[in-house]
């Protein structure tokens, strides 16, 4: 789901930075330089909107992008609720700051990122270090999937 109010132009091919956005953390993946796949990279402690920006704006520096593709955590309605809304406030200050924003439903990512931690058998201790990146690296396949998937609708 792309929402129009924050997408830049076009579909061009390159980097994107993957943001799953918690209330203490951001996990971070990012696509290859083809946009074919995604990688989780890390999670960064949250310190306010305009810290979380300075620092996502660095990561976004390391790998030549400026487009993120921006986990939403809409209710099982579709809907969005108070952690939806606080999203929102980190959303606007990245487009302010001039970066494109692809929003993508986040919905049961955290759940397949953990699903595939615990079927590669990592430890609860080494799970919670890469739960927040990895479920960034499914909000961000999810992306990379729907844009190469022609649209069913209608």
């Amino acid at each position: 789901m792309t929402d129009l109010a924050t997408q830049g132009g076009g579909d061009a091919p390159g980097r994107a930075l993957g943001l799953d956005v918690g209330t203490r953390t951001i996990g971070v993946a990012v696509t290859d330089e083809l946009g074919v796949c995604a990688h989780a990279v890390k999670t960064l402690a949250r310190k306010g909107t305009q810290a979380d920006v300075v620092q996502i704006a660095s990561m976004a520096r390391s790998y030549s992008t400026r487009h993120l593709v921006v986990g939403m955590p809409y209710d099982l309605e579709g809907n969005e609720g108070p952690r939806a809304q606080r999203v929102r406030v980190l959303i606007d200050a990245l487009v302010a700051e001039g970066f494109r924003v692809d929003i993508q439903d986040e919905r049961f990512s955290t759940v397949e990122a953990e699903r595939t931690l615990l079927e590669a058998d990592l430890s609860r201790k080494k799970r919670k270090k890469v739960v927040d990146s990895m479920a960034a690296q499914v909000i961000l396949n999810a992306w990379l999937e729907a844009r190469r998937s022609p649209r069913s609708e209608g």
